[in-house]
Parts: structure tokens; C-alpha cells; sequence
């Protein structure tokens, strides 16, 4: 796990230094000088176009790791597939982007009464979806070259400090509303042009399809047409049930309560912060190991990443939790975003399950029992808009995110069941488990110190208890020797 340790930590440090920039925009920009409803709006912008691009995409980034290991040989030749990487996300943008147009009239009238302002700005997601989508398929093409890190400096500073400049430049009124929508298209053109220059820059890529090596492999192109076929299918739900609860409550409640919603789904994706980083390397080679059949390799590596996954989530979950009544308390108008204190909680074990699991369904996908991924992926987006329809009228935005976590964890439960048995692979140790009782056990230890020694001070009281609880779980973590990558990478000794 050398290179997938180095890179993830690298990537890793990239992101939190992203997400420092996040805190100070999210926390202290947007709560203090933008309304619910304008941070809603933003929100619902980016998850229409988040949306958009998981189908116009056509399954490319999947496909570019799954089969560049076919194409690519000892003499660094990679055979036209980068010509196909970029055309074929195009073509899916035109297909999806006339559909778009199309269904305008049906999502005003379902968007209309509640949030007017995104159906004003209702054609802008095309040209934001355009730069997102092939700032994605750069990040895609440069994991499958071993090179995270930039790509992921663009994602997570590049953008977010455009993203805050340009909430500065509008909570300050030089620009205006219309100005504010046209700059996040912008943010996201540089980064794509970023991503771009710098795949370009890694080695001579030639946009030019090999037709001969096609010719040569009918098969291989069946199965690759195939499996994007699969995707396209598959991302219609997939893609479609991670945004379902911002565009219930956008729906049903309208922008202001879809502002709070976000800013408590902000919170929570902190958790899952690390996957991004493992994932985009651990995939590839998980993606050569499956296509050699080594399944040892195999499982050693989902064992590697699940249970690393699952120790680094579940504190950052506690970390939040310990602190949330202080998070509020320092917000810039916490009181308003206060009231989805619990949604933070719901929404961060959701987070902490897909991130711990997620590596499951990218090696289910990848082998060769892929198509059953479909059938599940089916369950979760029928599970997701029916929990969605009945729990936000009743629970408001605690219904969202209880609907988040029940689809999800069905989802995982039935992906787990599904792929153990048919690729003959196990995906947690003994250390997982023992890893899921210390969260269980330092949640506990939180709930009676907070019921049983009333706070006389939320900073004091927070403090302590981080220190004191989390502390002492950090330091069984080490003498249990819960995670041996971690303490290798940090040269501890055992």
C-alpha cells in the first residue's frame, strides 16, 4: 500500500487545506453575509449540475479506470484511449443537455411555488455542467496516471477559493445576483482548463483514436461498450439519489430551508473527506488486481481501505459531534442553522458508511458481475425518492437526511451481501470490528458526560471533552495497533 499511502496522504493534505478554505467560506462568508435562500440557491445549482454531468458523462470515468489497464502497454502506449476519454463525454453533454432543455416546463412547475430563483436560472446549470464535467474527466484520467494531487489541489483550493472570492465580491455588492451565477460557471471553467493543461503536461497524450488496435481487440471493445452501456443505466440512479434530498426540500420547502440543509451537509461531508483521496488511487490498482484475477491482492486492499476508512471517519464524526453546539455557537447567525443540529448527525453516519463501504461497489464494478450493481443501484434510488416523499412533509429536513441514511445503509447492506459471496473476497478483519466498537463506545462516553456534568462553559466543556474522550480513544487506536498503514506512513514504531 506504498503508493496508494503516499498519494492518499498527499491528496489527503490537499483536501484539508481545501477544507480549511471551506470552513472559513461556508462558516464565516456565506452564514454572515448571504441568506438561507441564496445559499440554497448555489446549492441547488451545483447539485442540478453534479446531477447532469453523472449522466452525460456516460460512464467515462468508471470506464477510464476499469479498462485503461487494456489499452495500456509496456511501451507507454496507450493505444487512441484518451481520444475516446474526452469525445465520448461529449456527446453524452449534447444528448443530456437537449433533454435538459426539454423537460423545463415539468421541473418549473414542480420547483415554481417554493424556489422561484432557480427556475430563473434554470438554463445556467448547462454551461456549469460543461466545465464540471470535464474538470471530472481530467481528475479521472490523471488518478489512472498515478497523479492525484493537483487534480486535487483544483478541486478542493482552486475552486474553493474562486467560490470564496466570488461569495466576497457578491455579499459586498459588486456584483449582482445574475453576475453571481455567471462567476461559479467561471470557477469551474479555470479549473477545468487546469486539469486539463496539467493531463496534457504528463506525458504525450495523442488524441487520436487507434483504429488498428480497436480492430484487433473486437472484444474488448464489446465488453467496454457494454459496460458504458451498464453505466449509463446505472448512473440515471446512482447519480440521481445523492441529490434527491437537497431537491425534496428545494421542492417542498423551498430555498431558505435547502440553505440550512447545506450547511448541515457541509458539516457532514467532512467525514467522508478521506475516501475522496484513497479511492482515486486505491481504484487503479484495484482495477489491475481484479483484471490478473488476484484476488488476495484484492482482498488485502478493500481490508486496508475499509478499515482505515472506518477509524479516520468515525473520529472526524466524534470530532464534530463533541463540537457542534460550539460550531453553532461561533456560526455567524448559528441560531438559524442550529435548528438542523441533528440532521448534521444523521447526514455524518451516513457519510461514515459510504465512505467506509464505497470501495465495495468500485470493485464490484469492476469485475466482471458488475451488471448486478444495477439491480441495486435501482433499490436505492426507488428507496431514496419514496423514503424523500413521505418523511420530508413529516420530518421536514431531518426526513431528508434519515431517508439519506436508510437508503444508503440499505444499499451497502445489499452490496456487501451481493459481492462477498460472488467474488469470494472479505472485506473486514478483526480490526474493523474492534475499530466500529471504539466509535460505538467514545459516542457513549460523550452522552453520558453530557447528561451526567452539566457544561458551565460550551468552549470549556467542548474542549475537554475532545481532549479528554477523543484523546483517550486516539491513544487505544495506537496501542490496539487499529491501523498499521497509518502508524507505518508516520514511521511509528510498534
Amino acid at each position: 500500500m506504498g503508493v496508494i499511502a503516499k498519494q492518499s496522504i498527499r491528496g489527503t493534505i490537499v483536501t484539508y487545506l481545501g477544507i480549511a478554505v471551506g470552513v472559513v467560506t461556508t462558516f464565516f462568508v456565506l452564514t454572515r453575509f448571504l441568506t438561507a435562500e441564496e445559499i440554497g440557491l448555489a446549492r441547488v445549482l451545483i447539485d442540478t449540475a453534479v446531477l447532469f454531468i453523472g449522466l452525460a458523462q456516460l460512464g467515462t470515468s468508471s470506464s477510464i479506470i476499469r479498462f485503461y489497464p487494456y489499452f495500456h502497454d509496456e511501451e507507454q502506449k496507450d493505444h487512441g484511449f484518451f481520444f475516446w476519454a474526452m469525445v465520448v463525454p461529449f456527446i453524452g453533454f449534447v444528448l443530456f443537455a437537449l433533454i435538459y432543455w426539454l423537460c423545463r416546463a415539468p421541473i418549473a412547475m414542480w420547483f415554481g411555488e417554493k424556489s422561484p430563483l432557480f427556475v430563473e436560472y434554470y438554463y445556467l446549470v448547462l454551461p456549469l455542467a460543461f466545465f464540471m464535467l470535464y474538470q471530472t474527466i481530467c481528475e479521472s484520467t490523471c488518478n489512472v496516471l498515478m497523479h492525484i494531487v493537483l487534480p486535487r489541489a483544483v478541486r478542493e483550493l482552486v475552486v474553493r477559493i474562486g467560490l470564496l472570492a466570488l461569495y466576497l465580491l457578491y455579499a459586498f455588492r459588486i456584483v449582482s445576483l445574475d453576475g453571481f451565477v455567471i462567476g461559479l460557471c467561471a470557477v469551474y471553467a479555470i479549473a477545468a482548463i487546469i486539469n486539463l493543461c496539467y493531463f496534457f503536461s504528463l506525458q504525450p497524450i495523442r488524441l487520436k483514436p487507434d483504429w488498428t488496435f480497436l480492430k484487433e481487440n473486437k472484444q474488448l471493445v464489446r465488453r467496454y461498450l457494454m459496460y458504458t452501456g451498464f453505466l449509463i443505466v446505472s448512473a440515471a440512479t446512482t447519480t440521481l439519489a445523492p441529490t434527491l434530498s437537497s431537491f425534496f426540500v428545494t421542492a417542498k420547502m423551498g430555498l431558505d430551508n435547502t440553505g440550512i440543509f447545506a450547511i448541515a451537509t457541509y458539516m457532514a461531508v467532512l467525514v467522508s473527506v478521506p475516501y475522496r483521496s484513497v479511492t482515486a488511487i486505491a481504484s487503479p490498482q484495484l482495477a489491475r488486481a481484479i483484471k490478473e484475477n488476484n484476488r488476495e491482492e484484492c482482498t488485502k486492499l478493500i481490508q486496508q481501505v475499509t478499515r482505515n476508512l472506518l477509524l479516520i471517519g468515525g473520529f472526524i464524526l466524534l470530532a464534530i459531534w463533541f463540537n457542534i453546539d460550539l460550531i453553532f455557537h461561533i456560526l455567524p447567525n448559528g441560531a438559524i442553522y442550529a435548528t438542523a443540529k441533528n440532521v448534521v448527525l444523521i447526514l455524518g453516519v451516513s457519510q461514515l458508511v459510504l465512505a467506509t463501504f464505497s470501495i465495495c461497489l468500485t470493485a464490484l464494478n469492476y469485475s466482471r458481475f458488475y451488471a448486478f450493481s444495477l439491480l441495486l443501484s435501482l433499490i436505492l434510488t426507488a428507496g431514496a425518492i419514496v423514503l424523500n416523499n413521505y418523511l420530508v412533509p413529516q420530518l421536514g429536513m431531518e426526513g431528508a437526511a434519515f431517508s439519506n441514511l436508510i437508503s444508503y445503509g440499505l444499499y451497502y447492506v445489499l452490496i456487501i451481501a451481493t459481492f462477498v459471496p460472488l467474488c469470494r473476497i472479505h472485506i473486514v478483519d478483526k480490526r474493523w470490528g474492534y475499530t466500529l466498537l471504539l466509535i460505538a463506545v467514545l459516542f457513549a462516553l460523550n452522552y453520558l458526560w453530557q447528561t451526567y456534568l452539566p457544561a458551565l462553559n460550551i468552549w470549556l466543556d467542548s474542549l475537554l471533552r475532545s481532549f479528554i474522550i477523543l484523546g483517550s480513544g486516539a491513544w487505544i487506536a495506537y496501542k490496539a495497533n487499529l491501523s498499521p498503514e497509518i502508524k507505518n506512513t508516520l514511521n511509528i514504531k510498534h
